[in-house]
């Protein structure tokens, strides 16, 4: 992990926690190194930000590769089902797909 950039994105935090993108640009690059800050940051974006549609393509990536199979699946359901409420086409069809192959995943 390149120790600058998780330093300028803990920062930026640090600066403005409220801003969602901040904790989701930590969730990402904790996710390459610290399992369990990545999972903070990505529940708290759950949690905090129900609303921020890119969230669930990578926490239910993230939870699935953890093998928590019921919080990703929920994950995903509640991105697919968000992406239709927001009218976002494109993510509706990226969440949909990865939904599917998390769930033939499971099936084989």
């Amino acid at each position: 992990m390149n120790n600058s950039l998780l330093a300028n994105l803990i920062a930026f935090y640090e600066e403005d926690p409220a801003d969602p993108f901040n904790a989701y640009a930590l969730a990402i690059e904790y996710s390459k190194s610290d399992l369990r800050e990545a999972e903070r940051f990505f529940d708290l974006l759950l949690e905090k930000h129900p609303e921020y549609l890119p969230t669930y393509y990578h926490a239910g990536a993230f939870f699935a590769a953890l093998e928590k199979v019921e919080k990703a699946d929920g994950i995903y359901k509640k991105g697919v089902e968000l992406a239709l409420v927001q009218q976002n086409t494109k993510t509706h069809r990226e969440l949909l797909s990865a939904y599917n192959n998390f769930r033939d995943e499971l099936d084989d």
